[in-house]
């Protein structure tokens, strides 16, 4: 079978643009449908429900996940046929009965988490590796592709005064340009999508000249993408003073949206930058509204918010491990399903009005916890890494339960001084205990889809 991404990067650039456009084409049909503008009109219907019509749609729509689940899914028909062999009598339909399911597990049998009704040969296939590197297969039918572009259509484009007719820009993680490739193009246009796709591999400060040339050729009137790339073509635009486009919005996805990156983004492009979450399993959510705090998507999953050391809930405002159960995908039910990130439910509703449920932050990955030798979890550790200090970006990777490795980008004005400030900032929140490296590097790596991870551990695994 060929190598159809070597064959890819052979074609002439026209070439190159039929592909992507006719890839494109066979996406929108997928995700699109004649009922998609009433499907958009419902979800912002949606918007103002109260907290009481939300709690209604949930109890049923979970009850029918849960019946289907337990009744029509062999991982979970087979789990429950064990469970009453054993002598356990506990009720399917209560949600706190089922037990939490790990990636793992779905990694291990994908197809057993398929609803027996269903053709995968009829479903769109998809497989994503995340940040682990490690492969998910998922199936998704038309109807479930329809609700959820349907969903991202109203709550992103929408709410930020956007539509999927407009040209737009991505920066994401394929292979559109080979990685050694040192001139432009470091992109492909897609017809079909009216996007332009950007390559995140390509982002060394002497080609962002022509990343924006491209954006402003094709027209682009919002971009979407890593931050980690926004805030460097953002940065880069302003410190070598380059005319950048100014947007309509600039949509962060995939990667915590930090505050010195959305300011610097911002003051690019010339419109706001906002955070999004969400995931290829569909099971959770979120985009963040005029007031800059993140709404949560319920139709997507119900969010359990549980503490690290075990299955109790957390109380609003405390992070914990974000558990969803899909809701929107019911031919492929993930229940009570263990997403590796950590959130924390706001205290308090949005000045926006509407009456989606409000999280006060995404924490990061669980697997990327700095767990100090006192016990203490501690996620985003952005706030060391304020504007004041000259740092392009930076990585905090836990090696031993008591030392800290920084690796850091600086900036022509760095000094000594500046490192011990960064050290100080880190005590002042993980303790003096632990010790701190810190290593100056040109570049911080990404991982294999061009993801930026702002802090490993090595040792909570």
């Amino acid at each position: 079978m060929p190598d159809w991404l070597k064959v890819y990067h052979q074609l002439p650039y026209p070439a190159k643009v039929l592909a992507a456009s006719a890839r494109g084409r066979r996406l929108e049909r997928w995700r699109y449908g004649p009922d998609t503008e009433r499907l958009v009109d419902e979800v912002l219907a949606r918007d103002d429900w109260t907290v009481a019509q939300w709690d209604a749609w949930r109890e049923e729509r979970l009850a029918f996940v849960l019946h289907r689940a337990a009744t029509r899914v062999p991982y979970y028909r087979d789990q429950w046929a064990r469970r009453r062999a054993a002598g356990d009598r506990a009720a399917p339909d209560v949600l706190a009965n089922w037990p939490a399911l790990s990636k793992d597990a779905l990694r291990a049998q994908p197809h057993a988490f398929l609803a027996d009704d269903c053709d995968p040969a009829t479903m769109y296939y998809e497989h994503t590796s995340g940040t682990t590197g490690k492969p998910l297969h998922l199936w998704h039918s038309r109807a479930t592709l329809n609700a959820w572009y349907a969903l991202t259509e109203a709550r992103m484009r929408r709410w930020y005064g956007l539509s999927r007719e407009d040209r737009w820009a991505i920066l994401g993680g394929q292979l559109v340009a080979p990685v050694e490739r040192d001139r432009p193009p470091f992109w492909v246009w897609n017809f079909a999508l009216r996007q332009l796709y950007l390559s995140a591999y390509h982002l060394t400060p002497d080609n962002i000249a022509a990343y924006l040339e491209a954006m402003r050729r094709h027209e682009v009137v919002y971009l979407l993408g890593y931050p980690s790339g926004l805030y460097t073509l953002a940065r880069v635009a302003l410190e070598r003073g380059l005319d950048a486009p100014q947007l309509r919005a600039v949509i962060g996805n995939a990667e915590p949206l930090l505050a010195h990156q959305r300011e610097t983004i911002a003051a690019a492009f010339g419109c706001p930058a906002r955070e999004t979450y969400g995931m290829a399993e569909y099971a959770a959510a979120a985009s963040d509204c005029e007031h800059g705090r993140l709404h949560l998507w319920p139709e997507a999953g119900h969010i359990e918010l549980l503490a690290d050391d075990g299955d109790a809930a957390v109380p609003p405002g405390t992070p914990g491990r974000l558990v969803a159960t899909a809701l929107l995908n019911a031919d492929m039910p993930l229940i009570r399903y263990e997403t590796g990130d950590r959130a924390a439910l706001a205290t308090e509703p949005c000045a926006c009005g509407r009456g989606l449920p409000v999280l006060a932050a995404i924490e990061g990955r669980v697997d990327d916890m700095i767990v100090t030798p006192d016990g203490r979890h501690i996620g985003r550790l952005d706030p060391v890494f304020k504007a004041d200090l000259p740092i392009h970006e930076a990585q905090i990777i836990q090696t031993t339960p008591d030392t800290l490795r920084v690796l850091y980008v600086p900036t022509a004005a760095y000094t000594p001084g500046d490192g011990e400030a960064l050290i100080g900032r880190i005590h002042d929140r993980v303790g003096p205990a632990m010790r701190v490296v810190l290593e100056a590097v040109p570049a911080i790596p990404r991982t294999a889809n061009g993801k930026f991870r702002a802090v490993i551990s090595e040792v909570n695994r």
